[in-house]
């Protein structure tokens, strides 16, 4: 079962995301906290969207998106910042659920790009996706700013 989620699955949100950052051998860099979780989903000014799946009652997965906008296109997308769905629960439809509720929201709302990022290592992720009709956009390179590098692009001007 696939539902939009509330406030009370901030705790499992939270471990879900720790679980994610464990898997994707960045544990470090998982800072968030369930207070800026909370305000970010369910504050004043939602930045974020969160689905969970859930299997006998228990939380399993979740995808954690936001809207981003095509300039070209002239129309909202949806970016899936993390798709995660805990070992013992992979394999029973989850995740393409989870991307299928993406997908029906893109196309009820008139989004035209459902997008994402996976790491270059984690095949079975590539695989996954590939299986479902998406293709990498291997034209293009992430770039990033954090910590020390944008504090000091920031203090420029």
């Amino acid at each position: 079962m696939i539902r939009t989620a509330t406030p009370d699955d901030i705790p499992v949100l939270h471990l879900l995301i720790r679980e994610l950052a464990e898997y994707e051998k960045a544990p470090d860099e998982a800072r968030a906290t369930q207070e800026q979780l909370r305000e970010a989903l369910f504050g004043d000014r939602p930045a974020a969207y969160a689905h969970v799946a859930e299997e006998g009652g228990e939380v399993v997965g979740f995808a954690l998106w936001f809207l981003n906008f095509s300039t070209w296109r002239g129309v909202h997308g949806i970016y899936l910042e993390d798709l995660y769905v805990r070992p013992e629960a992979r394999g029973g439809g989850h995740g393409k659920a989870l991307l299928t509720e993406l997908a029906r929201i893109c196309v009820a709302r008139g989004y035209e790009r459902l997008e994402w990022s996976v790491l270059n290592w984690n095949r079975p992720a590539i695989d996954f996706y590939e299986a479902l009709g998406a293709r990498p956009q291997d034209e293009w390179t992430v770039y990033r700013l954090t910590d020390g590098a944008l504090a000091d692009l920031g203090k420029q001007g």
